[in-house]
């Protein structure tokens, strides 16, 4: 439905948009699988450095993932600060996890 100016009306979307909007949802699921699968992976790290009394953080590894996801948001023609400030995101929280799951295992 659309009114005398040929724009939609509140209750229809056109189906252009519902379809963009459709392969956003399924992109976001798959991010947030991806996240789950990726923080699996991290926890393990974080009980492996536990037991190895490894520090949690780990600054060349950190600068080394920095520099190639850069690159590769690049090559992806994706904005490598946003790439750069997502993976900082990340990297914090698993950092906190490995503390929690170090911290755990002390005591």
């Amino acid at each position: 439905m659309s009114n005398e100016q040929g724009k939609p009306t509140a209750g229809s979307i056109p189906p252009q948009l519902a379809q963009a909007r459709a392969t956003i949802d399924n992109i976001d699921a798959a991010l947030i699988h991806i996240l789950a699968e990726r923080f699996k992976c991290t926890q393990k790290v974080g009980y492996l450095k536990a037991e190895l009394g490894l520090n949690p953080e780990d600054k060349g590894r950190e600068k080394q993932q920095e520099a190639r996801l850069r690159a590769l948001a690049e090559e992806a023609g994706l904005n490598p600060v946003f790439a750069e400030k997502f993976l900082n995101f990340i990297v914090e929280e698993v950092i906190r996890h490995h503390i929690d799951i170090a911290e755990q295992q002390r005591g």
